[in-house]
């Protein structure tokens, strides 16, 4: 049996980085719900960091051909069975280095990809830039996003959140269950819920306009 493969992609800029830190953290967590679920299944665990491929992935923006190195990386990312891809946020969005890493993959190469979005910031006003910016780009790329988003702000590295029992560590643990569960194929065996015996048909708004320009 091969092993599952979980890559996580950082695109943080610093040493240390934040960035690097969360994707780490989400990592260790779905290898242990791996490891939990499937015991006898080896989990190998990878960390593409995207500071030390940017010259390379500017290149390739220009010329299009990547260089052995981002080559490589973006093998593991198209063969990964989970990715978690983790960016720090510039102006409200993904950084340009995490967008450029992306745009030089293949646009179907991420089809069905089960993908875990992160991100970290300087203050939780900016959580909802995993919603109108990361989880657009995955769904555009038709890859499986999981439920839980995960944001880590300043203030949750420096307070009790992101120890044990605390809220961020409750997220990334939550997470890191529903891409463990999507990377072994469990959502594809989940049943389909039943329809309610009295649910409305739905009708499309094209159709509705074209009835109310009859009439």
């Amino acid at each position: 049996m091969k092993p599952l493969k979980i890559v996580a992609v950082s695109a943080g800029l610093g040493v240390p980085s934040s960035t690097r830190l969360l994707a780490d953290r989400l990592a260790e967590a779905t290898r242990q719900r791996l490891a939990g679920d499937e015991p006898a299944r080896a989990v190998e665990v990878r960390v593409v960091e995207l500071r030390d491929l940017a010259t390379d992935i500017a290149h390739n923006m220009v010329t299009g051909f990547p260089s052995p190195a981002l080559a490589e990386a973006i093998e593991a990312v198209t063969e990964a069975d989970g990715l978690i891809a983790v960016t720090p946020i510039f102006t409200a969005s993904y950084s340009g280095l995490f967008k450029s890493f992306f745009d030089v993959i293949d646009n179907t190469a991420l089809i069905g990809k089960s993908v875990l979005i992160a991100a970290t910031g300087g203050t939780a006003r900016h959580s909802l830039a995993l919603e109108h910016a990361l989880r657009p780009l995955f769904a555009y790329l038709r890859a499986v996003v999981v439920p839980t988003a995960v944001y880590a702000a300043s203030e949750d590295w420096g307070t009790g959140g992101s120890g044990p029992g605390g809220a961020l560590t409750e997220r990334i643990d939550r997470a890191a269950g529903e891409l463990a569960a999507l990377a072994l194929g469990r959502a594809a065996t989940a049943p389909a819920a039943e329809p309610a015996d009295d649910a409305f048909d739905v009708v499309p708004f094209a159709e509705q306009l074209a009835a109310l320009r009859a009439d």
